[in-house]
């Protein structure tokens, strides 16, 4: 039985090991990216080139994004070429993209008018995820979108769960960047103790590491720190882009969030400072290292 066509709009650092998870699976693949050299493994390995969002859904019947801003992502589905302005509407819409709640209710509704069922499915992973299938993906939608998403995502996930209708997804992927931002600083401040107190930071991993301290950035950004590998895994200037969003509906919600403030006040320094399209782990340049 043929795979379906599936569309695929954003190939950035885990775009491109998602994209290729689908295409391994034997599923067709129509591509559009804004830099079409990002898209050439893809193409190399047999994707078809679509020169707008509204082109790749005249081609797909399922089509996926993984952009990077709100902004991006409407332009996408709800713009003049996107996805949503096709002749014939696809018949899913998967955004992976970390965005705001009320975009995603936007196009689920603009979707549902036009016979689309939309997911927004923000990923909790990183490159490693990405490049594994393991990603944690939440899910905002209706029972029957889920459903009807559930083989796309299960190719490039392995935690896939339906938070709510649409917008919970994104409102889950807040929880997850709020949960990072405390760890994060925890990581560099503590690593920063370490090395001012002249301690080897490895051997410290090696009894911190493993107990009520643990936790996946300990485990997978600190190597890379003590590495000086500050190569992204997730950028900088994204991070920052998702503290925002999460800021802003906690200041809608009459929430007060001291650590991610911190944490936003942080990283804006650092973009500033030149590292915006660094990995995350360069926080620890904020203290010194």
């Amino acid at each position: 039985m043929a795979q379906a066509t599936i569309g695929w709009i954003g190939t950035g650092v885990m775009g491109v090991s998602m994209a290729k998870h689908l295409m391994a699976a034997g599923h067709p693949l129509v591509i559009h990216t804004r830099t079409r050299a990002r898209a050439e493994p893809l193409l190399a390995a047999g994707a078809q080139w679509a020169e707008s969002p509204l082109a790749v859904a005249e081609q797909a019947e399922i089509v996926c994004s993984m952009v990077g801003y709100p902004e991006d992502v409407e332009v996408t589905h709800l713009g003049p070429q996107g996805t949503l302005s096709a002749a014939k509407a696809p018949a899913l819409l998967i955004d992976f993209t970390t965005s705001s709640p009320a975009l995603a209710q936007r196009i689920a509704e603009r979707g549902a008018a036009l016979g689309t069922q939309a997911i927004d499915a923000p990923v909790s992973g990183g490159d490693i995820g990405a490049r594994n299938a393991t990603l944690s993906i939440m899910c905002g939608g209706t029972e029957a979108a889920f459903q009807a998403a559930r083989p796309v995502l299960d190719l490039v996930g392995k935690t896939v769960v339906l938070q709510g209708p649409a917008g919970a997804g994104q409102h889950t992927k807040m929880v997850n960047q709020l949960l990072i931002a405390g760890t994060m600083l925890g990581m560099a401040e503590a690593l920063s103790y370490a090395k001012k107190a002249g301690l080897n930071p490895e051997t410290v991993l090696q009894s911190v590491g493993g107990g009520a301290a643990a936790s996946w950035s300990l485990t997978n950004l600190a190597p890379r720190i003590l590495k000086s590998d500050f190569a992204p895994g997730f950028f900088i200037e994204h991070f920052l882009k998702d503290l925002r969003i999460a800021l802003d509906e906690a200041r809608a919600l009459g929430l007060d969030l001291p650590c991610a403030t911190a944490a936003e006040r942080t990283y804006r320094a650092l973009a500033e400072a030149g590292y915006a399209r660094a990995g995350t782990q360069a926080i620890v340049h904020a203290y010194g290292w």
